[in-house]
């Protein structure tokens, strides 16, 4: 029984130093937060000194029915063990606590026990506990990343850069990861205990979250919620309205806190940049270095044969006639995490796939990863997990048919060279776009290349075809939403006679998942082309001709088709236009000091040529405010600026960034974003 003389008067977690050692301070300064494999210390003050021949002893619970329980030895021992060691200063007893490189992650409960000389309790102090996470600054721990620059971004910078567009018209939106802001980190570790490894033996699943494996896999499955506790649910299909629209979140933080305070409640709705963005603000809250990345031209192999079938009837529309599910997006979200995967062969370290976006089933659960990059690259398909899936994202040939009325069916089409393509990620020096696509494969066409397609079982043509006579290109341009703008398409004839051909042009609007949200002008033209020569038939689209279809991707997809006699199949070409975006103006004058209130200045101007109606700024920023909507009282007339006053007070110092999101009910997605430099507040002495 515990002795209630009270030799123990106090305990100091010595939250503030340890947290300042642990790279935790950022999370939390009152609570004690530290890494695994890096000593901490908490002192015990006493009313008197410790009586002759008397020992502390120190007892670990892990889990909310203690379903670990961790006896710490006294005095080194192995690398493996936790254990403690104790000096007096002063009045106290400084207590230094060790613990191994892989250490289960997670909230400890610490019990503090006096003994006797013959083993019985006199005195025990437990109502102390503490975070443990992972760390990537010690070299024993297995997401040990070497470099302080990236580990400044990958862990512990609370802005990103997400890459978005098209491969050859990239763009990007800022988002707010928040991986820091109050309660995040016990967000994440509740997304982790609402698992369903969790639920269905939380002993077993406690003892295996000391391996980043198994938690970045468990964090792939949670951040949706197909067929779990899950945090989001996704939705493609522009039907919004019992929730929130993907493009207008600009952070995690307000989705992990609707999700928690609804009690494990998936949030409505993600698409795949909103998915992994929470999975990054999840993984580095824990201590695991993430980065975000963009495939563009990105493929979804559903038969795994690594090749992506699209079939068209005669009027280019999509045909359905089979019951398959290939597609290509303009772009894909996933996130990589670093590690040692010990799991695995040499050669599997590093960079690791994690992909949250709800595709298909993975064991069972709607999850991917982790996959070595490395072992994409190389095709080594046979490695944990999902290297298959992910190898055919960046690698598979695109087919175009022709269903003819017969049910004939005529290929038009092979692209084997625009699947992954500018594989970007912010970089670690600023907003700008880091390109790591020779991470994922080798160059186009060389030796290499070929003997990795081998490996992996994706076909190699060797075969080349007679190139035509004829020539068929859709010329790139980047219009303005709200106004009229051109399509050019041009036919060349590189042969040394006249030629004659049909030209069929369509132009709809699409969803980056290359989804057709409708038809906008179609047109089919006879052309006579003199050799050597080039006819360019310019398309005039009006903003009438698109303001019906154009959905929230702002995308309008061009395809065109020539049949001429003499040339031995069809020639198809296909662009994609984005659109782009007026500009949202944010602006913060002067000095913003910590705590004090600071302006934010925000305005817009209506570029297109009919009112917008139900008009809202929403605003946030790490470390500046949470979530705040703003409504735009009354219609905004085309040509009109509006501009709002927003007060806000700093909670945090450092460089920070404030988001803003414009949605309306014509104009959505409208981004912008504003750098605060927040300063100390300086405390005059008093004479």
């Amino acid at each position: 029984m515990a002795n209630h003389n009270g030799l123990i008067t106090d305990v100091d977690l010595r939250s503030q130093e340890n947290n300042l050692a642990h790279r935790t301070r950022e999370i939390d300064r009152e609570r004690l937060i530290v890494r695994r494999g890096q000593p901490f210390s908490i002192s015990l003050q006493c009313y008197v000194s410790l009586p002759p021949k008397h020992q502390l002893e120190l007892i670990l619970h892990l889990g909310s029915k203690d379903e670990v329980v961790i006896k710490l030895q006294k005095g080194r021992g192995a690398g493996d063990k936790w254990w403690f060691n104790q000096q007096r200063a002063q009045d106290d007893i400084l207590l230094t606590l060790h613990s191994p490189a892989d250490a289960i992650i997670g909230q400890y409960h610490l019990a503090v026990l006096m003994m006797s000389p013959d083993g019985h309790i006199l005195e025990k102090t437990d109502k102390l506990s503490f975070h443990l996470l992972f760390n990537p600054w010690c070299k024993d721990d297995v997401v040990y990343l070497p470099d302080e620059s990236l580990l400044q971004e990958y862990v512990m910078n609370e802005d990103g850069i997400i890459f978005m567009g098209t491969w050859d018209n990239i763009n990007s939106i800022p988002w707010n990861y928040g991986q820091f802001e109050d309660y995040v980190m016990d967000m994440c570790f509740e997304v982790l205990d609402n698992s369903k490894d969790a639920l269905k033996n939380s002993e077993v699943d406690i003892k295996q979250r000391n391996d980043p494996v198994y938690v970045s896999r468990m964090v792939t499955a949670m951040v949706n919620s197909n067929g779990d506790r899950g945090v989001l649910t996704g939705r493609w299909d522009e039907s919004y309205t019992d929730g929130v629209a993907p493009y207008r979140w600009n952070g995690s933080v307000p989705i992990l806190q609707q999700w928690s305070n609804a009690g494990a409640r998936a949030v409505k709705y993600g698409q795949c940049w909103v998915f992994a963005a929470v999975a990054c603000t999840v993984l580095r809250s824990l201590g695991i270095p993430t980065r975000l990345i963009t495939n563009f031209s990105s493929a979804h192999d559903v038969d795994g044969n690594l090749s992506i079938d699209f079939l068209l009837n005669e009027r280019l529309e999509s045909f359905d006639g089979r019951n398959k599910r290939d597609s290509s997006w303009n772009f894909h979200c996933w996130v990589e995490s670093w590690m040692r995967r010990e799991d695995l062969p040499k050669g599997n370290d590093g960079w690791q796939v994690l992909d949250p976006t709800p595709q298909e089933l993975s064991d069972g659960e709607f999850c991917c990863g982790p996959c070595p990059v490395t072992a994409i690259k190389e095709g080594n398909l046979g490695v944990k997990y999902d290297a298959p899936f992910v190898f055919a994202e960046v690698n598979a040939d695109v087919i175009y048919w022709i269903v003819q009325a017969d049910g004939q069916r005529q290929k038009i089409r092979v692209d084997q060279a625009s699947v992954g393509r500018n594989i970007s990620t912010k970089s670690v020096y600023g907003d700008y776009r880091d390109d790591v696509t020779q991470q994922y494969k080798y160059s186009e066409g060389s030796n290499k290349e070929r003997d990795v397609f081998k490996k992996a079982g994706r076909r190699v043509t060797n075969e080349i075809t007679e190139p035509g006579q004829l020539k068929l290109s859709i010329k790139p341009s980047r219009p303005v939403l709200g106004t009229d703008f051109d399509v050019i398409v041009e036919v060349k004839n590189e042969g040394a006679r006249e030629a004659q051909a049909q030209l069929a042009m369509v132009v709809m609007a699409a969803t980056y998942s290359s989804l057709n949200r409708g038809e906008c002008k179609r047109q089919t033209i006879s052309v006579t082309v003199p050799a050597h020569k080039a006819h360019k038939e310019v398309l005039r689209l009006h903003y009438d001709d698109y303001v019906g279809c154009v959905r929230e991707h702002h995308l309008i997809r061009v395809k065109a088709l020539l049949e001429a006699p003499g040339e031995n199949e069809p020639i198809m070409a296909m662009a994609n236009i984005p659109m782009s975006m007026p500009e949202l103006l944010v602006q913060v004058p002067g000095k913003a000091v910590v705590w004090n209130q600071a302006t934010a200045f925000i305005s817009f101007t209506n570029p297109l040529l009919v009112p917008l109606k139900s008009g809202v700024f929403t605003v946030e920023g790490a470390g500046l405010l949470s979530a705040t909507e703003i409504s735009v009282k009354g219609d905004i007339n085309p040509g009109q600026k509006v501009s709002v006053k927003l007060l806000f007070s700093p909670v945090r110092t450092g460089v920070r960034k404030l988001l803003v999101d414009f949605d309306s009910d014509r104009l959505k997605d409208v981004k912008g974003v504003a750098t605060v430099v927040v300063y100390k507040r300086h405390i005059r002495s008093l004479n």
